[in-house]
């Protein structure tokens, strides 16, 4: 018993630091944020938070942008499933012997690991109106009116699916292939020696096996885009013309630009609550096609 409590109290020991760290950095401001998004405080005043009630959500829904950013919201998720659908057809490649195998995986996992602020401007080269190898290559095939992509309104949000589409794949792949290799190699012979097609083995049984591994993407990759700040930050800050503005950089701006604090607390816990709708509605759905 005194060994039990010894390796306890040693455990406790060791997870300290997180639990401190996490306690002071995230639960107190969590917190301390929900209980602003009931008040109306400016950050720079010097006054107190005034409790306002609900009257940070009845702003909330009369607001153009707020409307405007949950809409641009809405279209960060259109990339999760087609990065998911592009990552998942490179895994089945590559888990076969094909020429380069290793380097090609390291190909399309390197912007992974790669800082995301670093990757944002390789786009921005990517993109660039005039010079960018984008619309040379456009141009190559005969469009006079290349796309503005970053610098206008109309195509901006555009170029940032676009980006966060190939910014996903390597992560989804890399995933993929850990799943395709933990399927019995037997199951596979023994679909091959009753007739089945690669098409058929493909969706009568890869997919249904590897389908787990599709839903713990679909949730991250869900949750990821809805929190997508930094990439987006550093390349638009929300615009031209808001049209990039996501509800994380709504907040962001409300909080740090013109400190409307319980406003932008409002913002946040909101942005909590959609995350927690996607999550439960994939939660009661993957009942139906998730195999385990």
């Amino acid at each position: 018993m005194n060994w039990m409590k010894r390796q306890r109290r040693l455990g406790l020991v060791f997870i300290a630091p997180n639990l401190l760290g996490m306690t002071v950095f995230m639960l107190i401001p969590a917190l301390f944020s929900f209980y602003l998004m009931f008040t109306d405080w400016v950050f720079a005043s010097g006054q107190i938070p005034r409790f306002i009630g609900l009257d940070n959500f009845r702003m909330m829904i009369g607001d153009e942008m707020f409307l405007v950013s949950l809409k641009n919201t809405f279209l960060l998720l259109l990339p999760v499933p087609v990065s998911i659908g592009f990552g998942f057809l490179i895994a089945v490649m590559l888990n076969n012997r094909v020429y380069f195998q290793k380097v090609l995986r390291a190909f399309f996992f390197a912007p992974y690991f790669t800082s995301g602020i670093a990757i944002a401007f390789v786009w921005m080269v990517l993109f660039q109106p005039t010079n960018g190898p984008i619309n040379a290559f456009l141009r190559s095939l005969g469009m006079e009116n290349t796309p503005q992509w970053f610098a206008s309104p109309d195509t901006a949000m555009y170029a940032i699916l676009i980006m966060f589409v190939a910014g996903g794949i390597g992560y989804n792949m890399i995933i993929y292939l850990a799943a395709l290799q933990e399927i019995s190699t037997e199951q596979m012979e023994a679909a091959k020696m009753d007739g089945a097609t690669f098409w058929q083995l493909l969706r009568l049984v890869i997919i249904p096996l590897v389908s787990p591994t599709t839903f713990f993407l679909m949730i991250t990759g869900f949750i990821g885009s809805i929190k997508g700040f930094g990439m987006i930050y550093a390349i638009t800050q929300g615009g031209p013309a808001n049209s990039t503005t996501v509800l994380s950089i709504f907040a962001y701006k409300e909080a740090f630009n013109f400190y409307e604090m319980g406003y932008a607390s409002a913002i946040s816990w909101t942005m909590f609550l959609f995350i927690l709708l996607i999550t439960l509605i994939q939660w009661t759905g993957q009942k139906k096609w998730v195999h385990y």
